[in-house]
């Protein structure tokens, strides 16, 4: 089936120039363009591109002089701070691989990751490393480096913020590091299409995490699909540099949702992963956006900071924006600045959505899909109002294919029935680390096999309905839990909730919600099971509902539905 350009943005290119160029030539291209515009605003602490580009070659060296190997596996165990990027554009530098390692890893997580990747080398945060110490003679782990977010301030805004520094015996200091060595690494010669960038692994919600091989070339590709389906430009690629081309009489400040060196973005999404990583990481280093990296989310300095800023463009999960709209007095906030807003690594209500749109009325709100087997992302909506489809996750991108397959017969489906999503594009990872099986499994005559279950309609636009795996069968019958989820979501008490199968010996397994209740709101049970099965199927209608202070999500924002069924088996 070809795809479908009907609702494809207008003056916008059907197919990009790739360039073949290593992850770290975003950072050089920049700061070679716009040295002295600020890349990153931390806590108080201002870098520069060039600042960033001096920092991130003093630390390169220093890894080449400890003998990190071109090809070896570095594991950042960090949150968003500067020194996550400093390292990870080093060791995009010196021909390693980067491996995240997500703060909120248990020490068993920790140890199987770095084991399965074979991770030499780690980085760790003071506060975090004591946690892990005590496995790492488990693992394969030879260089320990350490830093802090103390590091990032002197001692004359120390009374103010008073995040003291560590020690973290038998480690280097990543500080020491970067002072004693010259901003002069060896050069290292990189095969994008071959050496590999990232060794990320899956969140690891419905099992043992896999390691997701990326080349350079597919880190790049998602980057810049990305980066040009916010502005609208072609890629002009020229020997030692990339340049934006425009439509003639187009003006990027005026008229595309993005401009190259001038939106500020709140970045929130953590780095560690592969939303964070490709879209607000590189993809904002490749457009000189200036960062405003915050290490945790919390709502009333996350929205303050939007005025204080003067950010243009905000992204995340739901469960980002979420508490935003529920907050206490959100509505004085004068959000007319913010551009674009982007969500993406779960489904976003649609009652969400909607408040969204009345509180940002001057920006773009889209929803966007993909999967760290893509690199990042795979369809996007597009960045103009009268394009972007309420409920869809968008088109697919810039050489991008999508289909949707019969989950039992793998046939293709017509637009309007449901099945498999299935992505083709330069994006698409080259396989499962040290797991043929599993790769053969999910990569077939180059279409990745999703597991997530959805549509496409007749203009091309993709709709998720559920992942294929949290899917309830009820005697039979499919169940789709974001159905009950987006009903929970209607429901004035409701702020956030999942639906999973709980095993029953007589229909298989039937549906239960878990439900976090908004602030100062009541409601029982039977008044929330009444008010979904009123307007479902009998087959689908919730049987229990279970009152949790948090739900859980992993880094990534998604709900740990895992979790979820392991307590209802343990109940």
């Amino acid at each position: 089936m070809a795809k479908n350009f009907k609702c494809w943005p207008p003056q916008w290119p059907q197919n990009l120039n790739y360039p073949d160029r290593p992850v770290h030539m975003f950072l050089e291209d920049t700061a070679q363009r716009v040295p002295n515009r600020i890349a990153i605003h931390f806590g108080g602490m201002v870098l520069t591109y060039g600042e960033l580009k001096t920092l991130v070659d003093r630390f390169a060296t220093a890894l080449a002089g400890l003998g990190v190997q071109k090809g070896e596996r570095f594991a950042i165990h960090l949150p968003n701070m500067p020194q996550f990027a400093i390292a990870y554009y080093a060791v995009m530098k010196i021909g390693g691989v980067f491996t995240p390692l997500s703060p909120l890893l248990s020490p068993r997580e920790v140890t199987h990751q770095l084991k399965d990747s074979g991770a030499k080398n780690l980085l760790s945060l003071d506060l975090l490393y004591p946690g892990i110490a005590s496995v790492m003679p488990e693992t394969p782990v030879e260089r320990i480096i350490s830093t802090s977010i103390g590091d990032c301030y002197n001692g004359v805004i120390a009374p103010i913020k008073p995040l003291g520094k560590l020690p973290v015996p038998d480690t280097l200091d990543m500080v020491e590091l970067i002072k004693n060595n010259q901003p002069n690494p060896p050069a290292v010669d990189i095969d994008v299409n071959k050496d590999l960038a990232h060794l990320a692994y899956t969140g690891g919600t419905t099992g043992v995490s896999k390691g997701v091989m990326l080349t350079h070339k597919n880190v790049v590709s998602n980057t810049v699909q990305f980066g040009c389906w916010f502005n609208g430009a072609q890629l002009d690629v020229q020997a030692d540099k990339v340049e934006l081309v425009y439509p003639p009489g187009v003006d990027p400040e005026k008229d595309r949702p993005v401009a190259r060196d001038k939106e500020t973005a709140l970045v929130v999404v953590p780095w560690f992963h592969a939303m964070g990583t490709i879209g607000y990481l590189n993809n904002m280093v490749s457009g000189g956006t200036t960062m405003v990296v915050f290490p945790r989310f919390d709502p009333t300095e996350y929205i303050e900071a939007v005025n204080k800023f003067s950010a243009t463009t905000l992204g995340g999960a739901p469960q980002l924006y979420v508490p935003l709209v529920n907050m206490p007095g959100f509505e004085k906030y004068n959000l007319s600045k913010i551009k674009l807003i982007a969500s993406g690594a779960a489904p976003l209500p649609l009652t969400v959505l909607d408040s969204m749109r009345k509180s940002f009325s001057s920006s773009v709100v889209i929803e966007a899909y993909g999967l760290t087997e893509c690199s990042m992302g795979a369809t996007c909506n597009p960045p103009i109002p009268e394009l972007t489809k309420v409920g869809s996750v968008g088109m697919p991108v810039f050489d991008t294919e999508c289909k949707v397959v019969d989950p039992n017969t793998g046939k293709d489906l017509p637009p309007g029935q449901e099945g498999e999503i299935c992505i083709k594009g330069p994006q698409v990872m080259g396989g499962y680390w040290n797991r043929p099986e599993a790769t053969a499994e999910v990569l077939k005559d180059g279409w990745l096999y999703t597991g997530d279950i959805g549509k496409e309609d007749e203009d091309g636009y993709f709709f998720i309905t559920d992942r294929k795996k949290d899917m309830i069968i009820y005697k039979g019958y499919n169940v789709y839990p974001r159905e009950l989820e987006e009903i929970l979501f209607t429901h004035p008490a409701v702020e956030m909730c999942a639906v999973v199968g709980k095993p029953d010996v007589q229909s298989g397994e039937f549906p239960v919600a878990f439900v976090k209740l908004k602030a100062g709101q009541q409601a029982a049970a039977e008044d929330l099971i009444e008010f979904v099965n009123k307007q479902v199927a009998a087959y689908k209608k919730l049987r229990e509902v279970f009152f949790k202070d948090v739900i859980p999500v992993s880094g990534a924002g998604k709900v740990l539905k895992r979790e979820l069924r392991d307590e209802i088996v343990k109940k």
